[in-house]
This record gives C-alpha cells, structure tokens and sequence, in this order.
C-alpha cells in the first residue's frame, strides 16, 4: 500500500468520526497579537525588542503537514498525463471532405502567405522552351529540294 492509499483511507475514517462525534465544538483560539503589539509602551529599546520578538516567530518550525492536503486520486492523474491522440479523428475528417479547391486558387494563398523577404519566395518554376515543330516532314522538304533545285543539296555541317 503506499503512503497515499493510507492517507486516503485515514481521511474518510476520520470524516465518519467528526459525524458520529457531533458534540460541542471547542473555542477557537484568538490571533497571535503582531509584534508591534507585545512591544512596551517604554520608548526606550523598541529597536531591540522588535528583533527579539521577530526573530522569536521566524525560528518557529514549518508547520507544513498532511491533514488538510487534498488527496488526488492516482488513476485520475495518471489519466490527465496520458494524452488521447487525436490522428485518427482528424484524418477521418480531412479524408471525409470532398471539396478540393483550383490550383490556381491554391497557388494565390501560397503566393499571399510567402514572406516579403526575397529569402522566403519561392523559386518560380522554370519553363522549359519548347521545341518547334515544323509544319513538313523530311520527305517533304527533300520533295520540294528537287523540284526547285533539280537535285538534292546537302547541307554544310
């Protein structure tokens, strides 16, 4: 058993107690007077008096002790550490969405959201030149060499 068990179980035991011994109640003591209070009315060594009296109440004990310390349950606390993940539910809500939105539309927030800062932009894509395309095949052109030219032209590499 450990120290917190027992605490517990003391604790309800003596609430049973205080409801089974409901007689009077004892008077309760008046507050310790301040030191200012305790000093005499002599002006002479009032100083001294203080000292004496205060470092008197500092030297006291700790009076730290478990009787009034509320007593958490070790199941409830060990419960509050442990955190549920949340994965599982979040993806079943991003993948239950069938909404997608333009790209176009996407690459606007992006663009808004980048920093102003040249080192935050990102890199443009790079557009490839695109080759051309002749409208003629190459027998087409070495048709049209030989009936212009009369014969074939090779060209100079």
């Amino acid at each position: 058993m450990s120290a917190s068990m027992v605490r517990r179980g003391l604790e309800l035991l003596s609430e049973d107690l205080k409801v089974a011994n409901s007689g009077p109640k004892p008077k309760k003591k008046k507050a310790a007077k301040s030191p200012k209070d305790l000093i005499s009315s002599n002006k002479q060594g009032v100083r001294k008096q203080l000292k004496r009296l205060q470092g008197h109440q500092g030297s006291a004990k700790s009076k730290a002790t478990v009787k009034d310390k509320h007593v958490k349950s070790s199941i409830d606390e060990y419960r509050k550490k442990q955190t549920k993940s949340q994965l599982s539910s979040n993806l079943q809500y991003f993948l239950g969405t069938s909404s997608s939105t333009n790209q176009s539309t996407t690459q606007k927030i992006i663009n808004q959201n980048s920093g102003r800062q040249s080192r935050f932009q990102q890199d443009q894509p790079v557009e490839k030149p695109k080759e051309e395309k002749s409208f003629f095949t190459e027998d087409q052109f070495l048709e049209f060499q030989k009936e212009y030219f009369g014969q074939i032209v090779e060209g100079k590499n």
